[in-house]
């Protein structure tokens, strides 16, 4: 995990510019203000769907493939950092109420009053489904067609092809 000082005044500016364009969009989940969440990301395929609720702080590093599907109250917390990204494939289905997690605080107390943040990516292959209140902690991958359980945490990588439910998240079956 690599680190970065979220309070630096060029990230605060850009995290309030960012949480005002989510602010209207779930005040108003218009097509226009969805435009404006998605002219924020990296890049943001074709067929996108986003529904109200959604929060993210920067954007400049989450990108999302084709016919991605993203359910109400979905929560990225990028960092706008190559390690804070956030990488979705195509086909996917997120679930209300995820979190997708890349930044961290450090454990050590002394450390902590720095007030760093640490961030790894996270990686969602094609055709994933997220279930309902997952959270997805920073630094994992989850390959293609995964299945998360809903109100899994997860932790560590997840294989392709799996079925995963609990927390800690674990295997459960090959699909």
């Amino acid at each position: 995990m690599n680190k970065f000082n979220s309070l630096d005044k060029s990230y605060l500016e850009q995290r309030k510019i960012t949480h005002e364009i989510c602010r209207l969009f779930a005040k108003s989940p218009s097509k226009g203000n969805l435009k404006r969440i998605k002219g924020l990301f990296a890049q943001c395929g074709d067929g996108v769907i986003i529904e109200a609720g959604f929060h993210f702080d920067y954007g400049s590093q989450v990108q999302i493939g084709d016919r991605t599907f993203i359910n109400i109250n979905c929560t990225m917390l990028d960092a706008p950092i190559n390690e804070g990204a956030i990488s979705i494939g195509d086909d996917c289905l997120i679930g209300p109420n995820v979190q997708l997690l890349t930044v961290s605080h450090a454990v050590n107390p002394i450390e902590r009053l720095n007030k760093e943040n640490f961030a790894a990516p996270i990686t969602i292959g094609n055709n994933v489904w997220i279930g309902a209140g997952v959270i997805v902690l920073a630094g994992v991958s989850i390959g293609d067609n995964a299945v998360v359980g809903a109100g899994s945490i997860v932790t560590k990588d997840i294989a392709a092809n799996t079925v995963v439910a609990g927390n800690p998240a674990v295997k459960i079956k090959d699909i």
